[in-house]
């Protein structure tokens, strides 16, 4: 299979960041989680420091200090941060470190990061375009039962597609799961394909790959993975995390590759942070070979309070998720 020639630098990403930031910035952890039950299955996160911190006020808006860094100017109307390093609608960056400026967004009413058009940072890489000029840009949702939305029926694709669809983006789902999710939303047939499936470690996730899950060839690839391997083995997760993306890398070489360190779970804070800080290095190393690969801070910021059992985010919290995601790949989106 050939394999891409394109480079494409790291972009770090989080919810409210739609500036590219270069190499890496500061991660923080996520608790190694647990569960896996017969109901579910699945097991999922949280905890958290390192370079940037975040709190959340009574009035439902949240604060981000961003570590210093290769610092961008946003514009008006920035999505609300989740905690991410590089910051939309003020002026936020990237790299390890202290000092940095605060970002401040507000939420929307009903608990959402509030999503605008400002922001900067510049086009997408011109010569890499995974999406069609014409139909939908394909999106696999690959995971656990993060992925598959425990917690809230659709999960962070709920919202990801209204976001899309609010700024003129035509996209789909693809994957062999076809439950969970909604009929509609805002009005239209809502895609429910994905591949997560509860309890799932990252071997068994990429026993998926190529096939069933990349059966129908996506344009992007969302993975988030790992939160069960810290319940029950982290020794080598990042390990088998790289030996994941290297496996989407070479069977969809034309796809972009989206990849998140794990969103906080109180009950394995050590072994999630550990894992979480090596997840930039991978995408890191990779993309300077060349492949289309680009990580997303999914945890900073994240407050247990969008936790709705103490593993699965709740509706606010996949929001968060969906936030994080759609900052990563709109510039791709056509």
């Amino acid at each position: 299979m050939s394999t891409s020639t394109s480079p494409l630098l790291v972009r770090l990403r989080g919810s409210g960041a739609f500036a590219r930031a270069i190499p890496l910035a500061s991660l923080l952890f996520v608790g190694a989680l647990a569960c896996s039950s017969a109901s579910d299955g699945s097991t999922d996160n949280t905890g958290g420091s390192g370079g940037a911190s975040s709190s959340v006020g009574t009035s439902g808006s949240v604060s981000t200090t961003s570590g210093a860094g290769t610092t961008g100017t946003g514009g008006s109307g920035g999505q609300a941060p989740t905690g991410a390093t590089t910051g939309s609608g003020a002026t936020g960056s990237g790299a390890t470190g202290s000092g940095g400026q605060d970002t401040v967004a507000s939420s929307s009413s009903t608990g959402a990061p509030a999503v605008g058009s400002g922001g900067g940072g510049g086009a997408p890489d011109p010569g890499f375009q995974p999406c069609p000029a014409t139909g939908p840009c394909k999106i696999l949702p690959l995971g656990d039962s993060i992925t598959f939305g425990l917690g809230f029926d659709g999960g962070y694709r709920v919202e990801l597609f209204r976001l899309a669809r609010q700024d003129g983006h035509e996209i789909t789902f693809t994957g062999t799961q076809q439950m969970n999710g909604p009929a509609m939303v805002d009005g239209a047939p809502f895609p429910r394909n994905h591949e997560g499936i509860s309890g799932e470690t990252i071997q068994q996730i990429a026993n998926r790959v190529p096939t069933p899950a990349l059966r129908e060839m996506p344009h992007i690839v969302l993975l988030h993975a790992g939160t069960n391997d810290m319940y029950r083995d982290p020794n080598g997760a990042d390990t088998r995390l790289g030996a994941l993306i290297d496996e989407l890398i070479a069977e969809a070489p034309d796809a972009l590759i989206v990849v998140s360190n794990i969103i906080p779970f109180p009950g394995g804070a050590n072994a999630v942070n550990t894992y979480n800080a090596k997840i930039p290095g991978l995408v890191e190393e990779r993309a300077k070979a060349g492949a289309h690969v680009v990580f997303v801070d999914q945890f900073t910021g994240f407050p247990t309070s969008e936790l709705g059992d103490g593993v699965h985010p709740n509706q606010a919290g996949y929001a968060r998720m969906a936030g994080a995601w759609y900052g990563a790949i709109s510039d791709y989106l056509r």
